[in-house]
């Protein structure tokens, strides 16, 4: 697993490692797809190997209908970079975040990054082997 751990402020909750089809956030180890925002992490309801085209607003619902909104929502789409449609990303920034998708490692960094700098930041993550 690669450590990825930055140095945050107290009670953020950050990115400590990934791989394996796992991910180590707030030294719990979850397995499979997640959501993940500073204060929380909650199993994503999709399936490892979910086309991203599938996506749709439903199934980042978590994050998009949260009290808490968002600036940036990572979509971490596994070992490799998958786009978005274009009528979901413009979907989901009617919705208020600007989504930026990217593979999972380079997800997970950015999230730490963003966090350590303040940001309100939600990651959406697809595991890695």
């Amino acid at each position: 697993m690669v450590d990825i751990t930055p140095l945050v402020a107290q009670g953020v909750q950050i990115i400590h490692g990934y791989g394996d089809g796992k991910f180590r956030i707030g030294e719990v180890s979850h397995t499979g797809p997640v959501l993940v925002r500073a204060e929380n992490t909650q199993p994503w309801d999709v399936s490892v190997d979910v086309a991203i085209a599938e996506l749709d607003l439903a199934t980042l619902g978590p994050i998009l209908d949260a009290e808490q909104t968002y600036d940036i929502l990572l979509i971490g789409t596994g070992t490799k970079q998958v786009f978005l449609p274009p009528a979901l990303r413009s979907r989901i920034r009617e919705k208020g975040p600007v989504a930026e998708v990217m593979d999972t490692g380079a997800a997970c960094r950015t999230f730490n990054l963003l966090l350590a700098e303040g940001r309100q930041v939600a990651a959406a993550l697809l595991p890695v082997e």
